[in-house]
């Protein structure tokens, strides 16, 4: 699936897409080939033998607050922001699109690096597009230069008794001349030793809840050169991720810089959400894409009972299944990826880029886990032990549920979007009967099934939306559903704008995936090419 380029099936993809991708072809190819050596052999290196460690005190006595990385991580850190991961958008005008592709090949070695890159490229996209001026002439080029001295980014959203509630933020900022003072606890930061990070408080005098909350802008150092006025308490004991420093941080007077006002901040903050939500996404997409090849490379060389795995009937479901989800993942979340950049242009697009993107992140990283299951499970015994990767990449996989939002904000943010004032019902509607009307008659077999699918989308929805008892209970039913139906459709468009009937087989499969048929009753024309397409 990877051939001489950098990614076979996201070539495709571009290529029907987003042409112009292909100008960056050797670029990423080159990025593909550092990611698969020099990062997997650092993350393996990292996760079991060097984290990171919080270093309080000096040998002097005084407080260093400082957080240890090994030198391994710490240049490669360093060497993806000058390979130009955020900065390239800014420097030579390229799609953000190529920032999240590089996102996606990078996750599939190393999501404790991709994580800081997904969070620099949140700050800079909030300080390039919405800092006022002085604020952004001033920071914006510490996060986006392309010689290896980048600061990288931070978002301190989190808080003990709040979690998703960002309303419920009790961190105060208090005005000091031009600048302010925050006070209180951020109780989950990741990239806890970011260089500058946006973090939510309320002023004194705001008012309770969102619209009271501010955003502001926290450098590490003081201009001085000191350290501000903040403690990391202890760094998070965690499932995954281990080479992530991921801290609690006590604001003690921390110097900030005012991003956004009240009742703006919260509003500013989702948009930083927004944009790493779409790298999440294609994270996930980017551990199915590792959790598969994994799968693959077993089944083709281990040998039991006298032949290859690869060779069993089950097995070949297994993988199977892997692919044809792995692909769906991977177009939802670069359906997101695309429309991203589409509304930079047209404001028009910001409906569905919300819509696409609450979809894209649920159920990337529901796949995501099943996926890393499924490849350790039919490793076995060795997939279970540090000997393999598999069950790092399960570990690390976790935790794509929970950053940015897990499911229940998904569905929350799904149920705001397909409300009147953003359209995200007549979006749907309309971006599915686009796919249905373009559906070539080679592949016209797809339509009746996409179409009936549709038909009970838009019942669902008119269910959900029809009364507030009814949206608690089923708006996260509706996520799985609907995110399932949209990926099966762009599975369809995928088909459509190739000859080679493997694709329109693998929309297939994916439908069977997505609604099981009765046992003995699937498509046989995609079960005999299963060794075909699994040997693509």
């Amino acid at each position: 699936m990877r051939g001489k380029g950098y990614d076979v099936y996201l070539e495709r993809l571009f290529a029907a897409r987003c042409p112009d991708m292909a100008k960056y072809g050797e670029m990423l190819g080159e990025f593909s080939r550092w990611v698969r050596s020099e990062v997997d052999e650092q993350a393996a290196y990292t996760d079991r033998y060097a984290p990171p460690v919080l270093e309080t005190y000096g040998r002097d006595g005084a407080v260093v607050n400082r957080i240890v990385l090994n030198q391994r991580y710490e240049a490669q850190h360093e060497e993806v922001y000058r390979r130009g991961i955020i900065g390239l958008p800014y420097s030579e005008g390229a799609p953000h699109l190529l920032s999240f592709t590089m996102g996606y090949l990078l996750a599939q070695a190393d999501i404790s690096l991709h994580c800081p890159v997904t969070l620099t490229g949140a700050v800079a996209y909030v300080l390039g597009r919405y800092a006022p001026e002085e604020v952004r002439a001033k920071y914006l080029r510490d996060v986006v230069r392309m010689d290896g001295l980048a600061k990288t980014g931070g978002t301190w959203a989190t808080e003990q008794h709040g979690g998703s509630d960002v309303g419920a933020t009790t961190t105060t900022a208090v005005r000091n001349g031009e600048r302010f003072t925050l006070h209180g606890l951020k109780w989950f930061t990741s990239n806890a030793n970011s260089g500058l990070a946006l973090a939510t408080a309320r002023p004194e005098g705001a008012a309770r809840g969102s619209e009271g909350l501010g955003l502001y802008l926290v450098p590490s150092h003081l201009e001085d050169g000191g350290p501000n006025h903040y403690r990391i308490r202890r760094l998070k004991e965690k499932l995954g991720t281990k080479g992530l420093p991921t801290g609690e941080i006590e604001l003690d007077g921390a110097e900030a810089v005012e991003v956004a006002a009240p009742p703006d901040g919260l509003k500013m903050l989702m948009e930083a959400l927004e944009y790493s939500r779409i790298h999440n996404a294609v994270g996930a997409a980017g551990v199915q894409r590792r959790a598969l090849g994994e799968a693959m490379e077993w089944a083709r060389t281990r040998r039991t009972f006298g032949q290859a795995l690869i060779e069993y009937p089950m097995v070949q479901d297994q993988l199977l299944a892997l692919r044809v989800r792995y692909e769906a993942s991977t177009l939802l979340a670069f359906e997101a990826a695309i429309v991203f950049d589409e509304a930079l242009h047209d404001e028009g697009r910001r409906g569905w880029l919300r819509l696409v993107t609450a979809l894209a992140k649920y159920l990337s990283a529901e796949d995501a886990i099943q996926g890393a299951r499924a490849s350790l499970e039919l490793i076995g015994g060795n997939g279970y032990t540090r000997d393999y990767p598999a069950e790092r990449i399960l570990r690390d996989a976790q935790v794509l549920t929970v950053w940015e939002g897990p499911a229940n904000i998904q569905a929350l943010e799904l149920m705001r979007v397909l409300g009147a004032r953003y359209g995200g019902s007549a979006e749907y509607e309309g971006r599915m009967r686009r796919i249905l009307d373009g559906l070539p008659e080679r592949i016209a077999a797809l339509g009746p099934l996409l179409d009936g699918r549709l038909t009970e989308d838009m019942e669902a929805i008119r269910l959900v939306t029809s009364g507030k008892e009814l949206a608690a209970r089923y708006a996260r039913k509706l996520l799985h559903r609907l995110s399932q139906s949209l990926a099966f459709g762009l599975m369809c468009e995928m088909a459509a704008s190739s000859e080679d009937r493997r694709a329109f087989l693998k929309a297939w499969r994916y439908l069977e995936e997505i609604e099981t048929p009765r046992l003995g009753a699937e498509n046989q024309d995609v079960r005999v090419a299963a060794l075909e397409l699994l040997e693509e």
